[in-house]
């Protein structure tokens, strides 16, 4: 399966990128489906159904919201996130909605959006029937999707089978197993970056990818900005307070603060950077999913810490720390899973964790086995981790958690770098690994907020 980077770096918005990114896109296919059929015109009602952990923890999520957004025409990558929430409250109001923008229904959000806490359909935890009815309350058209982590979607066809499309184009350098891509690298005498850029080539000019990564890197930094610029609380009744804008002030002005805690200096705004972006993530703002919303936070904020403190940082290191990333992304995504509904947030903070601690010892000089040997460590150390987020909101921990996910991943990179490459676990069966844990992990640990800190803190 051919993923490119810029499938696992999409900008989109907060605060999931399985539960708000990924429902929002099948509600956009869903109506575009349903005018393609001939019968938008035709459909008095839509009934919107979720199940498993969209259905557990999706209110929380923004799924609602994100379904409906869908349904008029929007596009995570384009909607506008200060718009979202107006817009929803008028058409719950009204109890009206403007399928495409055009064509107005009636909408009751009690009957016509329904989340099942506990049922789940087969095939993935995420997923989702969308319906539509005639004026006779005849069914014309239904659909089912599962939102597979990232913001990608799958689709169930008629028949009750969910085909995931190879895709037939045929890269220059195929892997699929990181010890296939270090062959190729020792075999070809190329980089990760240079190979992926090889890679890339295929869907885009390398002029265009590399503009389409400073992009994507420019979305980043635009969204550490405004975190540090926000005050306030955070949205969803948990009374979450952000913390980035007032860190912010403290590490500017060296306040009092560093008379009684110790400083780790350029770590601290590591945290500030990774904070920011997670904040911005649970307040509904604009993100990248890397490879996730819940994620979001960490390979911005390792990159942040290459540019403002790596000697000699510039925008090839940027080009090749996402290239490289995006290798190892690509991994997880084919061999084990990036949805915390499905393994748990080892499969969020854990693989940004192992790309971003891959990114950064690539745009730091690191070797290939180097740099397989930083994203081992980085997975290594963030296997079993459970997701749990308290009141289904997209915050406690998992805003923290980035944090510490990225120094996680600076430290792997650090201790990759120290060393020749050798060691002892191979990143693919860190990975297997990793897929297993998710299996044999407890449903009520794996984004269903039916476990851990999500049933043994008190919401208030």
């Amino acid at each position: 399966m051919a993923i490119s980077l810029f499938d696992l770096f999409k900008v989109g918005i907060g605060p999931s990128s399985s539960h708000t990114v990924g429902p929002m896109v099948a509600a956009h296919r869903f109506v575009h489906g349903l005018e393609a059929a001939g019968q938008l015109n035709m459909t008095a009602r839509v009934v919107c159904q979720l199940y498993g952990s969209l259905g557990a923890t999706g209110k929380g999520h923004g799924t609602g919201q994100a379904v409906l957004m869908g349904l008029e025409g929007a596009l995570p990558d384009t909607v506008d996130p200060d718009g979202v929430e107006p817009r929803v409250a008028t058409i719950n109001a009204h109890q009206r909605l403007a399928l495409l923008k055009r064509h107005e229904i009636d909408f009751v959000e009690t009957t016509d959006l329904i989340f099942h806490r506990i049922d789940r359909l087969d095939f993935h935890a995420n997923g989702m029937v969308i319906e539509a009815y005639d004026a006779a309350q005849v069914l014309i058209f239904s659909k089912t999707y599962y939102s597979t982590g990232g913001g990608f979607i799958v689709e169930e066809n008629a028949f009750g089978d969910v085909e995931i499309t190879e895709d037939i184009i045929e890269l220059p350098f195929d892997f699929h197993s990181c010890e296939q891509l270090l062959a190729l690298c020792d075999q070809h005498n190329l980089t990760i970056a240079q190979l992926m850029m090889e890679n890339e080539k295929t869907w885009r000019t390398q002029s265009e990818i590399r503009q389409g990564i400073l992009s994507i890197w420019q979305t980043m930094k635009a969204c550490i900005d405004k975190g540090i610029r926000t005050h306030g609380i955070l949205p969803g009744g948990l009374n979450v307070k952000r913390r980035a804008a007032s860190l912010y002030h403290d590490l500017n002005t060296r306040t009092s603060m560093d008379m009684i805690t110790p400083s780790l200096g350029a770590l601290d705004w590591v945290n500030l950077y990774a904070l920011a972006v997670n904040e911005e993530n649970a307040g509904g703002g604009r993100i990248v999913t890397a490879p996730t919303n819940g994620a979001a936070g960490i390979i911005p904020a390792v990159l942040n810490y290459y540019w403002n403190f790596c000697p000699d940082a510039n925008e090839d290191g940027i080009i090749h720390f996402m290239l490289t990333a995006a290798a190892v992304g690509s991994l997880f995504k084919e061999n084990a899973s990036i949805s915390g509904a499905e393994v748990g947030c080892q499969g969020e903070v854990g693989s940004a964790c192992a790309m971003a601690a891959a990114g950064l010892a690539a745009a730091t000089g690191g070797s290939p086995a180097q740099i397989e040997n930083a994203a081992e460590i980085g997975m290594e150390h963030n296997l079993g981790l459970t997701c749990d987020p308290i009141g289904g909101l997209v915050q406690v921990p998992c805003i923290e958690r980035n944090a510490m996910g990225a120094m996680k991943a600076i430290n792997s990179a650090s201790m990759a770098l120290r060393g020749n490459g050798t060691h002892y676990v191979p990143l693919d069966k860190v990975i297997k690994t990793m897929r297993d844990t998710g299996l044999d992990m407890n449903d009520k640990y794996k984004e269903t907020s039916r476990g851990g800190l999500a049933v043994n803190v008190i919401e208030c």
